[in-house]
C-alpha cells in the first residue's frame, strides 16, 4: 500500500478526494468542539473559566507530538525505500507542526500564569516542548540551506530522526521528573481521570485539529510535488532536453 502511493500522480488523485472531505469534517468538528467547550462544558471548581484554555492547549500539544513523529517516520521511509512522497511530506508538514507547537507554548503560558503565578517555568515538560519547537524551526531552515534540494531533504531527515529522542521525553517528563504539570489524565490504564463533560469537547477539538492538519498538509504536499515537477521541467529546458 505504501509503495503504491510512492507514485506522485496516484497520490495526488487520492489527495484531491480526501482534502475537501477533511476540510468539511474540520469545520463541523470545530463548531461542535467550540460549542461544547464554551457553552456546554462547566467551569472547573478550581480553575474556573481558565480551564477552557485546555480545549486548545491539549489538542495542540497532541498534534505537535504526532506531526513530528510522523515526519520522522516519513524520513526513515524516504531513506529506506526512496519514497518520494514521504520525503516531501516532512517538508510539507513541518510549518504546520511548528504552528501547533507555538500554539501549545502560548496557550500554556496563558493557562499557567493564573494557575501557577508565572508565564514560564523551566520544568521538564515546558523545556522539552520548547526544544521540539526549535527542532521544527531547525528542520525548516536546514532543508532550504542547500543548493541541491535532495541534500537538504537528507540533512533534514537526519535531524528528524535524531530529534525523535525528544518525543518520549516530552511524553513521560511528568512521570520521570517533578514538574508543574499533572500526570497523564487520558492515557491511564484504568479510566480517564477527566469528567465526560470535559472529555467530549476535548476529543471534538482534537479530531478537528487532526482534520485541519490532513487538509492543510495535503494541500501543501500537492504544492511540493508540483514545485518539484516544475523544477525538473525547467532543468530539462535549460539543458536542451525535449520530451
Amino acid at each position: 500500500m505504501i509503495r503504491r502511493f510512492a507514485n506522485p500522480t496516484r497520490f495526488l488523485a487520492l489527495a484531491r478526494v480526501v482534502m475537501p472531505a477533511a476540510a468539511v469534517l474540520c469545520a463541523a468538528l470545530l463548531a461542535l468542539g467550540l460549542w461544547l467547550a464554551l457553552v456546554v462544558s462547566p467551569p472547573d471548581y478550581q480553575q474556573q473559566e481558565t480551564v477552557r484554555i485546555m480545549y486548545v492547549h491539549v489538542p495542540a500539544a497532541w498534534m505537535a507530538l504526532f506531526i513530528y513523529t510522523s515526519m520522522a517516520i516519513a524520513a526513515i521511509t524516504g531513506f529506506v525505500w526512496k519514497h518520494i512522497v514521504a520525503e516531501l511530506y516532512a517538508r510539507a508538514a513541518a510549518p504546520v507542526g511548528a504552528a501547533f507547537t507555538l500554539i501549545c507554548l502560548v496557550t500554556g503560558a496563558l493557562w499557567g500564569q493564573p494557575m501557577w503565578g508565572t508565564w514560564w517555568a523551566w520544568d521538564a515538560r515546558m523545556t522539552s516542548v520548547l526544544v521540539l519547537f526549535f527542532l521544527y524551526i531547525g528542520y525548516i531552515v536546514l532543508v532550504d540551506a542547500f543548493d541541491d534540494p535532495q541534500r537538504g531533504i537528507n540533512a533534514g531527515a537526519i535531524l528528524l530522526i535524531v530529534g525523535l529522542v525528544n518525543i518520549p521525553i516530552i511524553k513521560f517528563s511528568v512521570d520521570w521528573w517533578n514538574t508543574l504539570h499533572q500526570p497523564a489524565s487520558l492515557t491511564r490504564l484504568d479510566a480517564p481521570a477527566i469528567d465526560a463533560s470535559m472529555l467530549k469537547p476535548l476529543l471534538a477539538m482534537a479530531f478537528a485539529f487532526k482534520m485541519f492538519f490532513i487538509a492543510v498538509v495535503l494541500l501543501r504536499l500537492e504544492s511540493e510535488i508540483l514545485r518539484r515537477r516544475l523544477a525538473a521541467r525547467q532543468q530539462q529546458l535549460a539543458g536542451g532536453i525535449h520530451p
